[in-house]
C-alpha cells in the first residue's frame, strides 16, 4: 500500500505513544546490556559525565557473545575513555564559540543550526558534542524567538539544520510548531534535520512525523548517521522508505572509527546497504577529537589508504567525502585537501 494513501492511525505505521515507550525501555545500565548479549561484566568502562544509553531496537542487532560486535563498540563504555591523550579536547569543533544566541550556532555561510534538544536515543561514545553544554546553550522555549529572530536577521541564511542532541526526540507537535515558525522566515528555503532515530529507533518514524515533513514549503533533508551495514535492518528499512517515498532527500553521515568500520569491506558494505535503501553517503568524517573517544582514532595516513581503496571498491556515487571538521573553518576540509585549499587560495 503506497504511504501516501496510509492512514495516521495505521497499524502499519508506528504511533507517537509507541516509540515513546520504547524510548523510554532503553537500556540506561551498561550490565543489563551485557546481560542480555551474554558476556562477562568484566572490566567495563564506568559511564561518568557521559551517561550510557542504548535502545532495545539498537541492541536486538548485535551479536550476542560477541564483545567486538561493532555496533556494541560504538555504545560500550571502556576504561580508556578515561585516559588523557594530548590534542583530545571537550570542544574539538569549536561548537562553542560559534552560538550566536543560545539555541543557535552560526558556523557557515548560508546555513544556521539549532540546537533543539541535549537528548538522544542512543549515547555514542565518540559523540563530539558528549561535553556540551547543553543546559545554557540549547533551544529552550524560552530562548527560541531570538534564535528565529537572528535568523529573520540574516536573509543569507536560506538552510536551517535541526540537530542536538537529536532533533527527533522533540515530539511531533514540537516539532510541527518548530518547523511551522522556521517556515515563516520567507528566505530560509531548506529544512535539513541531523538524526541518528531512523537508524537507532524506527518506530520514531511515525506518519504524523513524515507528513509534517514532507508538507511543508521548505525543501526536506534528512541527514542520518550509520557507521555499520549491521545497523540497517529490516525495521530501519522500512522507516526510511518512508520518507523516502514522502519525497525527503536522504543522506547519510559516517564516523570512520578504528575496530568498527576501518575496512574497505566494511565502508563497501555499508555503502551498499544505504544505496539498496535509497539513501545516499554523504560525508565520512574523520574522528573529531573529542576527550574521552582517542581509542577510536585512526592515523590520517592509514584513513587516506583506507580511502583509496574504498574508491577502487566502488562508483564515484556511493563513495562519500572524507573529511574534517576543524574549529573556525568556514567548511569542511576535504582530506587529502583540494588543488586550491593546497594553494592557499
Amino acid at each position: 500500500m503506497p504511504l501516501e494513501t496510509l492512514p495516521v492511525n495505521s497499524p502499519n505505521l508506528p504511533t507517537e505513544s509507541a516509540w515513546r515507550v520504547e524510548l523510554a525501555d532503553a537500556y540506561s545500565r551498561i550490565e543489563d546490556l551485557l546481560t542480555f548479549l551474554e558476556l562477562p561484566n568484566r572490566e567495563q568502562g564506568r559511564a561518568g559525565l557521559f551517561p550510557f544509553r542504548v535502545t532495545y531496537s539498537y541492541a536486538a542487532r548485535m551479536n550476542k557473545g560477541d564483545p567486538s560486535d561493532p555496533l556494541l563498540r560504538q555504545v560500550l563504555p571502556l576504561p580508556e575513555e578515561w585516559e588523557q591523550q594530548d590534542g583530545f579536547i571537550a570542544d574539538p569543533v569549536g561548537d562553542r564559540q560559534a552560538v550566536a544566541v543560545p539555541g543557535l550556532l552560526h558556523k557557515y555561510h548560508g546555513r544556521a543550526l539549532l540546537i533543539t534538544t541535549g537528548a538522544c536515543a542512543i549515547h555514542c561514545r565518540y559523540c563530539f558534542r558528549r561535553e556540551f553544554p547543553y543546559g545554557e546553550a540549547q533551544l529552550s522555549r524560552s530562548r527560541e524567538a531570538q534564535a528565529l529572530e537572528h535568523i529573520a536577521a540574516d536573509d543569507s541564511i536560506a538552510e536551517v539544520i535541526l540537530s542536538g542532541g537529536d532533533p527527533l526526540v522533540l515530539d511531533d507537535e514540537r516539532l510541527a510548531e518548530l518547523v511551522g515558525k522556521i517556515e515563516a522566515i520567507s528566505h530560509v528555503q531548506r529544512l535539513r534535520i541531523h538524526t541518528r532515530l531512523p537508524v537507532v529507533l524506527p518506530s520514531r518514524t511515525t506518519a504524523r512525523m513524515v507528513d509534517i515533513l514532507a508538507s511543508t514549503r521548505l525543501n526536506p533533508v534528512v541527514v542520518i548517521h550509520a557507521n555499520h551495514a549491521n545497523e540497517l535492518d529490516t525495521e530501519v528499512g522500512r522507516a526510511l522508505d518512508k520518507l523516502s517515498q514522502a519525497g525527503i532527500v536522504l543522506l547519510n553521515q559516517t564516523v570512520l572509527l578504528k575496530g568498527v568500520n576501518d575496512t574497505p569491506g566494511a565502508l563497501s558494505a555499508l555503502s551498499e546497504r544505504l544505496f539498496e535503501l535509497g539513501v545516499l553517503p554523504y560525508y565520512l568524517h574523520l574522528l573529531d577529537k573529542v576527550r574521552g573517544a582517542a581509542h577510536f582514532d585512526l592515523p590520517e595516513a592509514s584513513a587516506l589508504a583506507l580511502y583509496d581503496d574504498l574508491r577502487r571498491h566502488l562508483p564515484g556515487y556511493l563513495v562519500p567525502r572524507l573529511v574534517r571538521e576543524s574549529a573556525g573553518e568556514p567548511y569542511k576540509t576535504l582530506v587529502p585537501p583540494s588543488l586550491p585549499e593546497r594553494l592557499g587560495l
